[in-house]
């Protein structure tokens, strides 16, 4: 069977007793690691709600760890990926966060290296599922159902309009789409959910259009 997403729910094979916060945390691990493009080496993993009070018991924090090393779900090598990122010199630290998230099972994301960092909020919904909240302080909803891009982008006239276009130009519909800024005239993104996967052509395209300062895809 071919999985055509890290949303999807996996079934039995998956690592842990819960879905909610095994597969669940894996998947939101492995989106930060998508999105940011490449193995960090630290991450500073923030749990809330039931995730704070039940990650160690329910191996939350050896699935989402693995989930940035890139392993899928249904991955063997998530029971070991507590000492496989040690051996690859990352640095783990998990923090327990006492305030009262929106959502019970919440995770908070940080991620670095030398080049650069990035933040992640995400919570795990159920059976396997999971919806990304926060990106680097932009609010948005991005729920996997669909293939998806985010675009980092100045707020300026017409930025959303040149984006559109250039789907439009290879064919590839746009299913939902939602914009959030820091400000007007400040840094914005776009989080764009398609009907089909999108080529790097095209990302490479949609890179090269005015005032676009990042794309990225969330892995199929």
């Amino acid at each position: 069977m071919k999985y055509k997403s890290v949303f999807d729910i996996i079934g039995p094979i998956m690592i842990g007793p819960s879905s909610s916060h095994t597969a669940g945390a894996a998947r939101i691990g492995r989106v930060a690691r998508s999105l940011f493009g490449r193995e960090p080496q630290w991450a500073v993993i923030s749990f809330y709600g039931s995730f704070a009070e039940t990650f160690k018991g329910h191996a939350t924090d050896v699935a989402i760890v693995g989930g940035l090393l890139d392993f899928d779900t249904f991955d063997e090598r998530i029971k070991n990926a507590l000492e496989i990122a040690k051996e690859q010199n990352i640095d783990i630290q998990f923090v327990k966060e006492q305030s009262i998230p929106d959502h019970p099972n919440t995770a908070k994301v940080r991620i670095g290296d030398d080049r650069s960092e990035m933040e992640l909020v995400g919570i795990s919904i159920g059976g396997g599922k999971i919806e990304i909240t926060e990106l680097n302080g932009f609010e948005l909803k991005l729920t996997g159902h669909h293939p998806a891009i985010l675009v980092v982008h100045h707020d300026r006239s017409g930025v959303i309009a040149t984006v559109s276009n250039e789907l439009a130009k290879h064919d590839i519909n746009i299913g939902h789409m939602q914009v959030s800024r820091k400000g007007i005239g400040e840094m914005a993104l776009m989080t764009i959910e398609v009907d089909q996967t999108i080529s790097e052509e095209v990302l490479e395209e949609i890179r090269r259009l005015p005032h676009i300062t990042q794309v990225a895809r969330v892995a199929d």
